[in-house]
C-alpha cells in the first residue's frame, strides 16, 4: 500500500473527515441491524461487514494522526 503524503491539504482533510463520518455511520447502522436480526447467518455477515468498516475507519484515522495509533475505534 502506498504511503500517504507527508502534507495533507485542506481539501484532503475535508475528504478524510467525510470518509470517517461515512464509515462511522455504517458501523453504527450495522451494529444496530445485528441487534435486530434473529438469523445467525445474517447476523454473522452483518458483523463481518461492521468489522470491515471499522478496519477502514481505523486506517483513515491512522492516516490523519500517524503518530498516535491509540485513537482506534472499537466496538
Amino acid at each position: 500500500m502506498p504511503e500517504p503524503p507527508q502534507i495533507i491539504t485542506t481539501k484532503d482533510m475535508a475528504y478524510l473527515q467525510d470518509a470517517l463520518s461515512w464509515e462511522l455511520d455504517v458501523i453504527k447502522k450495522f451494529n444496530h441491524f445485528v441487534q435486530e436480526t434473529q438469523d445467525a447467518k445474517t447476523k454473522s455477515l452483518i458483523q463481518k461487514s461492521a468489522q470491515m468498516h471499522q478496519k477502514h475507519y481505523n486506517i483513515l484515522l491512522k492516516h490523519l494522526n500517524p503518530s498516535n495509533s491509540a485513537n482506534k475505534l472499537s466496538f
